[in-house]
């Protein structure tokens, strides 16, 4: 198999959530709304829906804001990726499995300019050797499609095998196992999906690192 290692990027190779809860206490400072109004928004944002525009739909309903959802929504795609982080540890271990001969790439969902930003932000863009956007190409994990581009960015094809590193268990775990990768779940207290079970399971994506690199020592 080849030294074929994808990633994903929220709350794989950064903490979304620690970036959300940042946002979220400068989102209830700037528009006056109080400590609870924080504790409302990591909830709504930990039920999972389906997308932003629908987020901040309910945010303006319940705050009864002015601005629009969407307008909302865009200030938030603007603002996030100066708040997320990747640890040191983490661009040091990607830096780590490149130079032992492994081919590293980044797929991820969510729109161009808030994902790209991340990536770019972050540093992350210069210790990968490509990326695959749904917002840029038009597919969304689970779909092979967007595996196959973020194998071919990185000089790969996934006819040759590889491996997967995500939280998400359908469109990480699931669209890796579809597209012929072997998987490693991170798990961050969610529910597994029992029909998509990962190689691997770790509690911080360094862990899973570590493992790769042990395939070939």
């Amino acid at each position: 198999m080849q030294r074929l290692a994808l990633f994903d990027l929220d709350n794989t190779l950064i903490d979304l959530d620690a970036a959300f809860l940042l946002w979220a206490e400068e989102f209830a400072e700037e528009h006056r709304l109080g400590r609870k109004a924080v504790d409302h928004l990591v909830k709504l944002d930990r039920n999972g829906l389906p997308h932003r525009e629908l987020f901040f739909t309910k945010v303006r309903e319940r705050f009864k804001l002015s601005a629009s959802a969407t307008e909302l929504w865009a200030a938030y795609r603007r603002r996030m990726p100066h708040l997320v982080e990747c640890r040191p540890e983490v661009m040091t271990a990607l830096a780590g499995l490149r130079t032992s001969g492994w081919r590293v790439g980044i797929i991820t969902n969510g729109t161009a300019d808030n994902q790209l930003g991340k990536i770019q932000r972050t540093g992350l863009v210069d210790v990968v050797d490509g990326y695959a956007l749904s917002g840029i190409e038009g597919i969304r994990k689970p779909d092979t499609g967007l595996f196959e581009i973020a194998a071919r960015r990185c000089g790969m094809s996934l006819a040759d095998g590889g491996w997967m590193v995500g939280d998400h268990p359908v469109a990480d775990i699931g669209g890796g196992h579809v597209a012929g990768l072997r998987t490693i779940w991170i798990d961050r207290g969610t529910r597994t999906d029992r029909e998509h079970s990962p190689d691997h399971v770790v509690t911080d994506v360094t862990y899973a690192m570590d493992i790769l690199r042990a395939i070939n020592e």
